[in-house]
């Protein structure tokens, strides 16, 4: 598998997806049809995952807005990386937030409720 890096645009975030286990979404996530941009995203991890995943996979979430239909990808993409557990592999899920950011906080809290798996939350100060 290859390393895909996304840059940052204006109405979608920095992606790197890494076969080492390092995965990363930073920045703004308001783009009008995130299907276009997060599917690609979603194949590369389902590969990942079929595949031979690293002994420790871990997802960096660091954004700073996303909308609705963000969020639903985003729980695609946590659905997708909870199977390597399935394989007896290790998932590290890092949610960061802003200090004093109870919404996005209360959003990562949601995810990790719903997806019945801990979260490691960061304050970026």
């Amino acid at each position: 598998m290859n390393i895909v890096k996304i840059p940052a645009e204006k109405t979608t975030p920095e992606v790197e997806l890494n076969p080492n286990g390092s995965i990363r979404i930073k920045g703004r996530s308001i783009h009008e049809n995130i299907r276009d941009f997060f599917n690609p995203i979603e194949e590369w991890i389902g590969d990942y995952v079929d595949n031979d995943p690293a002994e420790v996979t871990t997802i960096d979430v660091n954004l700073e807005y996303f909308n609705s239909a963000t969020a639903k990808a985003l729980l695609n993409i946590l659905q997708k990386l909870i199977r390597v557990q399935l394989k007896s592999r290790k998932l590290v899920v890092n949610w960061y937030y802003e200090e004093g950011d109870e919404d996005l906080q209360e959003r990562g809290e949601y995810f990790a409720s719903v997806l019945k798996i801990p979260f490691n939350f960061r304050v970026v100060r």
